[in-house]
């Protein structure tokens, strides 16, 4: 039953079926550090691959990666990361 709990969460965070979708900064965040996503990934503790998913709105990170995210350039999950119009629906 667990499993079926998790594989929900990324059945639904990933949006190769889901209407999921929510803007985010960190690109620009990341421009302003002079940040490669490497060294972003790194600092967080993921791969370049999800920092790269994260950024074109492909993935939409886990509680504890937005707030590792934003610890990582000092401001708050809401400064980075913005809901959408369909977000809500």
């Amino acid at each position: 039953m667990l499993w079926l709990s998790v594989f929900t969460i990324y059945d639904y965070t990933f949006l190769g079926n889901s209407a999921l979708k929510m803007k985010n900064s960190l690109k620009v965040e990341r421009a302003k550090q002079n940040l490669t996503q490497a060294e972003l990934a790194n600092r967080v503790g993921v791969s370049r691959q999800t920092i790269n998913s994260i950024e074109i709105g492909k993935f939409v990170p886990s509680t504890l990666l937005a707030l590792k995210i934003a610890f990582v350039f000092q401001t708050t999950v809401d400064e980075i990361f913005t809901l959408t119009e369909t977000d809500w629906i």
